[in-house]
């Protein structure tokens, strides 16, 4: 009886984390909003931020999605050294996850056929919003200081535009970090008037190697805190902020709400592994339990 309800209790928690997710800010979101209404100057500007508030705070009491495009979950596992595992631990999370989807709803995106009809998208979408599958999980050592017995579970939704808008590749840096992150603004500036639901949050990871750099632009966004930033993410956000991209393109103060950024071991070389995600107004959209 105790597997069946710890079986239970996983899937039950997995569910709610995808809808939590899906449907309400973080803390730090929030704040961040608050202090953009502090400094914006621009009133079409100020009015869509303030639009945002109001659709978080709708979209939290109801149980609704933030945004249509729901997003594809990802999971992110963080093991303690004494913890152990339930039986059928990585199933039980997709039972969640499928659950989650449809109670919510999730936005049915799941394309019907094999690998080339999936590309072509000639057979067309399933109905069933569960059907949208996560890419395979991210499973890492907790933190130092975490208990040596526990297993914490992260649940992020990632949508289409961010998505689009992100990139990773190398950067020649001649060993000037500097270099690196102006690559970071370049690259938000010009591609933020493409994302248009801004303000954004720039998601970034530097690393080795390009599964490690998109692995750390992940974990930016589970640990990052936008009331707690560091010396270069402030700069980060504050060289975007002179762009007068504004919320949804309309100008103003704040284009960025501030950013986040994971810098993983590096390779002895002239070359950075650089991820970069522009997350949109209602990102990141992530909600962690333990278990």
């Amino acid at each position: 009886m105790g597997c069946v309800n710890r079986k239970m209790n996983l899937i039950d928690k997995v569910k709610e984390a995808v809808i939590t997710a899906s449907t309400t800010f973080r803390e730090d979101q929030i704040h961040a909003y608050r202090k953009a209404l502090e400094i914006e100057t621009n009133k079409q500007a100020y009015w869509i931020l303030e639009l945002l508030i109001q659709n978080a705070r709708i979209a939290h009491k109801n149980k609704v999605p933030l945004c249509d495009d729901t997003g594809i979950p990802h999971v992110f596992v963080e093991v303690g050294r004494d913890a152990s595992l339930p039986v059928n631990f990585i199933r039980q999370i997709k039972d969640g996850i499928k659950k989650g989807l449809n109670e919510l709803p999730g936005r049915p995106m799941a394309v019907k056929g094999d690998g080339i009809d999936r590309i072509e998208q000639k057979r067309g979408l399933y109905a069933d919003p569960g059907k949208v599958i996560s890419p395979s999980f991210i499973i890492d050592e907790m933190n130092l200081g975490g208990n040596p017995e526990k297993v914490k579970i992260h649940i992020l939704m990632l949508g289409g535009g961010p998505e689009i808008r992100g990139i990773t590749y190398r950067v020649f840096h001649k060993r000037d970090h500097e270099k690196v992150f102006e690559e970071v603004i370049n690259y938000m500036t010009s591609e933020l008037p493409k994302l248009g639901c801004t303000p954004c949050i720039p998601a970034v990871g530097i690393g080795r190697t390009h599964f490690e750099a998109s692995t750390l632009m992940l974990k930016a966004m589970i640990y990052g805190n936008l009331k707690e930033q560091s010396e270069i993410e402030n700069k980060i956000t504050q060289s975007i902020n002179t762009s007068d991209i504004g919320a949804l393109g309309m100008g103003g103060l704040v284009t960025a709400l501030g950013s986040l950024v994971k810098i993983g071991p590096q390779r002895a070389s002239g070359v950075r592994i650089l991820c970069m995600r522009p997350c949109c107004c209602v990102e990141p959209r992530i909600s962690s339990f333990n278990l």
